[in-house]
Order: structure tokens, then sequence, then C-alpha cells
């Protein structure tokens, strides 16, 4: 699919020469500073030096108090208390994390509770509310979902069951009637940061919980590879307290890692290698199968990204196979002999996983082949009432690989039509289904991934009037995928120096990506080869400018390799990553898209 390349625009140059000045690097490392809303010393220090002393009062938090006044309640009466979260991994980290740490309160009178994807559904369910009325839960702690679980707990009231609910997906015009709602997102809300995962809003939880009985903060530390891997898997912007807090994650997951953590690293194909220099693994997402395996092993300190293609897909393949229960489970686990049993089990429905979501991409992609209305439309949704919930919504991100268009996959679940929603650049699909919800039964998510259940009498007509709103938003041609250009460089400017400061910009995600450069008129040294699945193994040169070649792999871009075989200039856009081979390492260039110029073009 052909993409777009999309120059960011530059940033103000006195402003890009003053922080060049005072911080004593380059115009380019300025001015990526400068786009990322890093003017001065002080910015630039608290950009490159997280601290955890930056973080916010959790008490800022509307409904802070009632919750940590609730739970006081509960702990001091020795009451039952149920901690209750999604099936997903930002779901079980969060069930996880506030588990453990009232566990470690001495509390006893404790259990969790994680929804059957296919009988109760996202989110707090009247079966979960039953159970913790049978059960004489007297207080449940509902985490990463509840903020449009009106009718549940009304229910919930009606026994007199009390709910604490922290969730961080947009709310309603009306909250549900709990003790206690926690969520930045809130209108009521001052809380200074909006973007917090659910396992994000659990650790203000703990933290207001360890300020109220005077607990040190250090003590909260090891719990922020729960944090971490919830950041990362549930893609949210790692900015803020985002960013302090996928830090210090990254660091404790690399030198310290829970024994869960552990276990599913032993089927990565990560050798863990603490002080290694972090890069970015973009090859895995180019692999073939989203980034879970490759063919090789590699050693260096885990990134973002492996947390995202390597741990997240494995804690989430309980949820969508069998039970999230067997994820928190293994999180929360201290012993490294049974982690390891049960991460070779989790393991074993990842490969399930694959398997079903391959299947189901493939019938998939023959659906829209097959109906020529499918393939004119400006939106993609597909059924099939035999494909399995738990992949869905990984088969959607998939379809939006090759057609790049707001894109539902549905399957049917409990008596409805039920799927998953994903997005593409500057489509709020959120706002889409809120559009077509007089046809719904059930939504709920955010700008560019959502969950829905409709009856099957209406599929016809959601159809209809969602591509209605697509065609509305797009009314000429469907935008194509792009790539967002930080800058324009020459490969002379790529040094020792620069990578070195290159690599603090860490760690990257939504709201501060890798950078991607520019270079044009670039060519292959000549022993230039396919490696692999259709990938390039390159040494590109710019010939018209004294530079030293640069080793670079270019994933699913073997097609380009006549043209570039014959030596002629082509362009590139890359990221700059470090590569370590046989305990050498050296800058690599990791190219994320190939222009070959046109005939008659320079």
């Amino acid at each position: 699919m052909q993409k777009r390349w999309v120059l960011k625009a530059r940033g103000n140059p006195d402003k890009v020469a003053a922080l060049s000045a005072e911080l004593g690097i380059g115009p380019v490392l300025a001015e990526l500073l400068v786009q990322r809303g890093v003017n001065t010393f002080e910015e630039a220090k608290d950009f490159f030096r997280p601290s955890l002393s930056q973080l916010h009062d959790p008490f800022l938090m509307k409904d802070m108090d009632k919750a940590v006044d609730r739970i006081v309640k509960a702990l001091d009466n020795n009451e039952k208390i149920l901690v209750y979260g999604d099936y997903d991994v930002d779901g079980t980290t969060a069930v996880s994390l506030v588990y453990t740490f009232l566990k470690e309160l001495g509390h006893e009178s404790l259990d969790f509770y994680i929804p059957d994807r296919y009988s109760e559904g996202y989110g707090i369910s009247f079966k979960g509310v039953d159970f913790a009325h049978d059960q004489n839960f007297g207080l449940v702690i509902a985490l990463d979902c509840g903020i449009k679980a009106i009718e549940k707990i009304r229910k919930a009231n009606e026994y007199q069951v009390d709910f604490i609910i922290c969730d961080h997906h947009r709310p309603d015009d009306h909250l549900p009637d709990a003790v206690a709602v926690l969520d930045a997102k809130r209108p009521d809300c001052d809380y200074p940061y909006k973007e917090l995962s659910g396992c994000g809003v659990g650790f203000k939880l703990i933290q207001a919980l360890a300020q109220r009985r005077n607990i040190p903060f250090d003590s909260l530390y090891k719990y922020l590879d729960l944090v971490v891997v919830s950041i990362a898997s549930d893609i949210v912007p790692i900015t803020g307290e985002n960013r302090i807090l996928a830090y210090y994650g990254l660091k404790l997951i690399n030198s310290n890692p829970r024994p869960g953590f552990e276990a599913i690293l032993k089927f990565s194909n990560i050798n863990r290698k603490p002080g290694a220099e972090a890069r970015p693994v973009e090859e895995l997402e180019h692999n073939g199968n989203n980034g879970d395996d490759t063919d090789c092993i590699f050693t260096r300190e885990l990134t973002i990204s492996d947390l995202v293609f390597l741990l997240g897909p494995r804690i989430n393949a309980a949820g969508r196979i069998e039970s999230g229960r067997n994820s928190v489970e293994l999180l929360i686990c201290s012993n490294a002999e049974t982690a390891e049993t049960i991460g070779q089990q989790i393991n074993d429905l990842n490969t399930t996983r694959r398997d079903l979501d391959s299947t189901t991409t493939d019938m998939a992609l023959d659906a829209i082949k097959n109906d020529p209305k499918l393939l004119k439309a400006k939106s993609t949704v597909v059924y099939h009432p035999e494909w399995h919930k738990g992949v869905i919504g990984i088969v959607a991100s998939r379809l939006i690989e090759v057609y790049y268009r707001p894109t539902i996959v549905l399957t049917h679940s409990n008596g409805l039509v039920t799927g998953s929603a994903r997005s593409i650049k500057d489509f709020d699909i959120y706002d889409a289904i809120d559009e077509c919800s007089d046809l719904l039964e059930h939504f709920g998510g955010h700008k560019y991934a959502a969950g829905l259940s409709l009856r099957p009498d209406n599929l016809d007509a959601f159809r209809t009037k969602f591509e209605g709103v697509v065609d509305r938003i797009f009314p000429d041609e469907m935008p194509s995928p792009e790539v967002e250009v930080d800058l324009k460089i020459n490969l002379n400017e790529i040094g020792s120096k620069f990578f070195k400061v290159l690599k603090q910009f860490a760690p990257f995600g939504p709201g501060n990506m890798s950078p991607v450069f520019q270079t044009d008129g670039v060519i292959d040294n000549g022993y230039g080869r396919i490696v692999g699945k259709n990938h390039l193994k390159l040494t590109i040169g710019h010939p018209e400018i004294s530079s030293s070649p640069f080793p670079a792999i270019a994933f699913q871009q073997g097609d380009h390799y006549p043209y570039i075989s014959q030596g002629k200039p082509f362009c590139i856009c890359y990221h700059i990553e470090e590569n370590e081979w046989n305990n050498q390492k050296s800058i690599q260039l990791n190219i994320k898209d190939i222009k070959i110029p046109e005939a008659g073009e320079a």
C-alpha cells in the first residue's frame, strides 16, 4: 500500500537555536526537542531525567478522598473486598497491582474477579455483581472498567454492595452511582493529567492509600513493572505522568521483573541484558505475526515495543482464549517455578490465538474480496457468526493494514452480534459509533478502538448508517496511510554523539514516537540482498555527501530490490537504532519506507 510521507512543521528557529546553544547539542536534536514541546533547559532536564517526585498528588483526582475513606473503612472492619477488572492487559495488570498491595497490607478477606469474555462481555457484568453479593463482598474495586455501568451499579446498590470505579475511558453524560468514580476524563475532574491507563489509575489509588497510611512511596516502586506493561499495551500517550511511570517501570522490568514477567520472557525472543543499550524492535511488527516471534534472538534491554509485541499478546491470550484469571494468577505469583508453569500454559494459549488470528484474517479478507459492495465501501464492517470473539480486535487491525479505512469485525455471542472496531488517523471511531447508538445494545471505547454489540436484526441498518458517517467525514477519496517524518537530514549528521543523545529520548510511544528521518538520494553499496520474509539487508551510502555508509534493514520491502540492486539512487525514511552482533555495537538504519524516483526525476 502506497504511503504518504508527511514532513512535520519546523519549530521556531530562534527557540531551536537557543536550545541548541543552551544544551550544547546540534540543531537536529534541538529541533526534535522543540517539536516535542521542550523549549528550555529545565524542560529538557525533566524530559531526559524524569523523576518520581514529579508525579501529581493522587488526591487531586475527583473522588479520591471518598475512595480512600471507603477502603480504609473496609480494611479496619475486615470487610470482604473484591478486586474486579477487565480481561485485557490493562485490566489484569491493574487487578494484580491493587490485589497485591491490599494483600501486603495484611488484608486476608480478599479475592479478585475477571469477567468471562464470552458469557459476560467487557466490564462490570450483572453476573459479577451477583457473585459479589452471593459471596458477601461489602466492597468491590473495579479497575479499567465501570464508567458506563449505570444499571449494574444500581443493582449493586440494591444489594448494598459498594463499588469504587477506577476507569480511564470516556464517560457518558451520567455517571454510575458508585461510592467513588475515579476517572480523570470526568468533566468535573481537575486532575492535571488525563491520559493514565487503567492500571495507572489503580496506581494512583494505592499511592493515595499509601499516603493515608504513612507508607513510604519507595515501597510502591515494585509495582511499576505492571504499570509500564499496561501503558505500553493499552497504547496510551507516553507523556506527562505516563512517561515518568514508563521510564521507571522499564528500569524495573529490565533489572528485577516479577516472576510472572520473567516466565513469559523465557518464551520470547529476547535475552535480557541489563545495562545493554535499548533500541526499538520495529522488526517485530514486520515479521508477519504482529511481532510475536522472530527467528532471531536479541540480547539487550527491553523497550516499550517489546512490551507491546512480546509481553502484551501473551498476557492477553489467556482472556482471549480461556480466562483472564490465569493472567492475574501469573502476575501475582511470587514463586518462579509456579510462574513458569502458568507461563507455559499462557504461551500455549498464545499459539492457539495466533492460529485463530491467521485463519480469521484470511476469511475476512476473502469476504471483502468477494463482495463488490464491501470493496467499494469507505468502511469495513464484516461479520461471521463463528469467528472467535477473542481475536476479532486483532483481525480488525490486520484488515486496516490491507484496506486503510475504519474497520469493525463482528461475530455472534450470547444472542447478540458483538465486535471490535479499529480506526485510522484523524477518524474518531467512538464518535462515529455513537452516531449509530440507536441501533446498538452497548458500546464503549475511545478514539481509535471500541467495542460494540447489537441485535442481529439491526446489523444491515448499522452497516448502512456507519458507512454514511464515514462517507460524510471523508466525502472525497479516503486518505492513504502516512509516515510522519520528523526531519530531513543527511547521513553525515549521524554520529556517535548524536545517537547517544537520541537514545535518551526514550521511552518511545504515542506522544513521543521514535523519530523518523528522511534522506534523499541514497544508494546501496552493491551488497544488498533479500533476507527472511521479503526483507532487505542493505548498506546505505550518500554519494553526493561525504559520509560513512550505514547498515540498514527494510522489513517487508524486498519488492524494491530489483531497482536498488542497480545502484540507482532512492529515498528512505527511517529510525536510527543500535544493532549488536557478537558483542559489537553499530548504528543501524531501520527503514520504514522506500520511494523510488519516478522516470524523469533527478
